[in-house]
């Protein structure tokens, strides 16, 4: 074998492997790779139970809805409160967009799924 055929064979061998090490990969991601095993169970969502714990501890906080001379002037504190913002569409619209809770990180899916599944079923005082 000469040394342009061995030089030939090496080569294209080598620009195959790595092909073959840049395209192995490319579709890993966390998700993909690491699916979650927790399940966002949203069939018995109430306000007592899920949402007013999510309201209180991201939403009714010292500096933000926590009365009625917080940000923006809505009262999260309480029920009612929360209800009103329900009734005019901004709850569920503020929460899933990002902008809220603010200066925080946004609601992760399960929860927001929950909050979304109160509101279809009512968003009863329960």
């Amino acid at each position: 074998m000469s040394m342009k055929t061995l030089f030939s064979t090496v080569s294209t061998m080598f620009v195959l492997g790595l092909l073959l090490v840049q395209t192995a990969c490319y579709k890993d991601n966390r998700e993909s790779m690491y699916p979650s095993t927790l399940v966002c169970n949203t069939d018995s969502i109430t306000w007592s139970k899920d949402i007013k714990v999510v309201v209180d501890n991201a939403c009714a906080t010292s500096g933000c809805h926590s009365n009625a001379a917080a940000a923006g002037a809505y009262d999260l504190s309480n029920y009612t409160g929360v209800k009103t913002m329900v009734d005019n569409n901004r709850f569920l619209a503020v929460i899933e967009s990002g902008s809220m809770p603010k200066g925080a990180a946004p609601l992760d899916k399960c929860t927001i799924n929950k909050i979304r599944s109160w509101i279809a079923q009512g968003a009863l005082q329960n």
